[in-house]
């Protein structure tokens, strides 16, 4: 039965907090939210599929008093009906614009512009509606990337409804490999891909990494997008190098701004260029580049100045006449 540990907190201990979970491995994979429930009182929600196990009972504690001290209280664990809470919780989101796009819902669909990119993602089993803050931050990335470069080969690597996916196939007519490592994700990838009439554009794989030879067999992508979280971005910064063409973008997302720095020291490592930043609603995405293979004929760099005497040797003479 799924159940959910409850602490209550205030707002500046609860971002610690929140940043302490999706730190630690154990919990790195686990939605957690931090909510106000009245004014001035907050709450940390930690949502698991089964009961908690010894282990992740003391974790949970072990985090808490990092960040609170040595008398911080217990979680409260309390079971939850065994229902689709993610589709119960999202039912009556409005639809929803960032840049070009509207992310909207079937009974919105009257909402549409002509010059709207619509994206129809039904409230599911899978995470990534637009409506939270890393999602649509890279969705603002994409928008502004179509409008400066031409990409045709992308992966969206954790793609949850491949609301993203569908994103990079509209704007820029792009084949996109859609990986997650949940069977249940990619399912509703390929079915959401289907409704919005990508099916040809996007193909869905389940995976862990980029260990896979599906990988490999598709080639250096143009684009990488990665809305994850923190540790594991960490961790697939050299495969994530290794698949980005010469001259490709990576954005990365699911990121809290205190993480920023040890996810930037962690890609620049791998010789790309972070070359902007979209904070939006106390989530942070990432655009980096990588540098173009040099073209035939130009030189690596600009040869050294010559010194006076060099010049004066090098210099035409005159003839006499």
């Amino acid at each position: 039965m799924p159940v959910v540990a409850i602490l209550p907190i205030d707002e500046s201990h609860g971002q610690a907090l929140v940043n302490a979970l999706g730190e630690d491995d154990l919990f790195a994979a686990q939605p957690v939210d931090l909510n106000e429930t009245a004014t001035g009182r907050w709450e940390i929600v930690v949502y698991f599929e089964q009961d908690l196990q010894p282990l992740e009972i003391a974790a949970l504690a072990a985090c808490a008093r990092a960040v609170l001290g040595p008398q911080a209280p217990a979680f409260a664990v309390r079971n939850l009906p065994d229902r689709d809470w993610v589709k119960h919780s999202l039912a009556g989101l409005k639809p929803i614009r960032v840049g070009r796009f509207l992310i909207h819902g079937r009974h919105d669909r009257p909402r549409r512009r002509a010059n709207d990119i619509a994206i129809e993602i039904e409230a599911g089993e899978a995470f990534g509606t637009g409506h939270h803050g890393s999602t649509a931050g890279c969705l603002a990335a994409i928008d502004d990337l179509a409008k400066r470069r031409a990409i045709r080969h992308a992966l969206d690597l954790g793609t949850g409804s491949a609301v993203l996916a569908i994103a990079i196939a509209h704007i820029m007519h792009a084949h996109v490999l859609a990986s997650d490592i949940d069977p249940v994700a990619t399912r509703v990838a390929a079915a959401n891909a289907r409704l919005n009439g990508m099916a040809r554009a996007i193909t869905t794989l389940t995976a862990a990494g980029l260990a896979k030879r599906e990988f490999a067999e598709h080639g250096r992508f143009d684009l990488i997008v990665a809305n994850i979280l923190a540790g594991p971005l960490i961790r697939l910064a050299a495969p994530i190098r290794r698949h980005l063409a010469p001259g490709g973008t990576v954005i990365l997302s699911g990121l809290l701004p205190s993480q920023r720095a040890r996810v930037v020291a962690a890609y620049r490592g791998q010789g790309l260029r972070l070359v902007r930043d979209y904070p939006r609603d106390s989530w942070l995405t990432l655009v980096f580049e990588r540098k173009p293979l040099r073209t035939a004929g130009t030189p690596a760099r600009r040869p050294p100045a010559l010194h006076a005497a060099d010049q004066r040797s090098r210099a035409p003479r005159r003839r006499a006449r």
